[in-house]
């Protein structure tokens, strides 16, 4: 089981991504445009800069899956949102509608 302070950072992370979505598209958009004047390069640079003293954890590339159940990192399976540990357990107990264990 995670420590309750990794799966609080993982949250607050989740929140700075959500906050600065809108502020971070807007200024990615002025830089991946291909306007080549002066008054879009100094723009383009105005923007690096604001992106740069964004706070790093708003980025959406510091988010990390982590089971809903237990705050595992590893073994994360998406479609139910747990780590593959916790899934195998309430697989087995039938805690998960519709899964059951293959045999054949």
């Amino acid at each position: 089981m995670a420590k309750e302070s990794m799966k609080a950072r993982e949250r607050k992370r989740e929140r700075m991504v959500v906050r600065y979505a809108k502020k971070r598209e807007e200024l990615t958009k002025v830089l991946k445009s291909t306007d080549a004047s002066e008054e879009v390069q100094a723009a383009k640079w105005d923007a690096m800069m604001a992106l740069q003293k964004m706070p790093a954890n708003s980025s959406k590339t510091r988010l990390h899956n982590r089971c809903g159940l237990t705050g595992r990192p590893r073994g994360y399976m998406r479609q139910f949102g747990l780590s593959r540990v916790t899934f195998r357990e309430m697989a087995l107990n039938g805690l998960i509608p519709g899964v059951k264990k293959a045999s054949w």
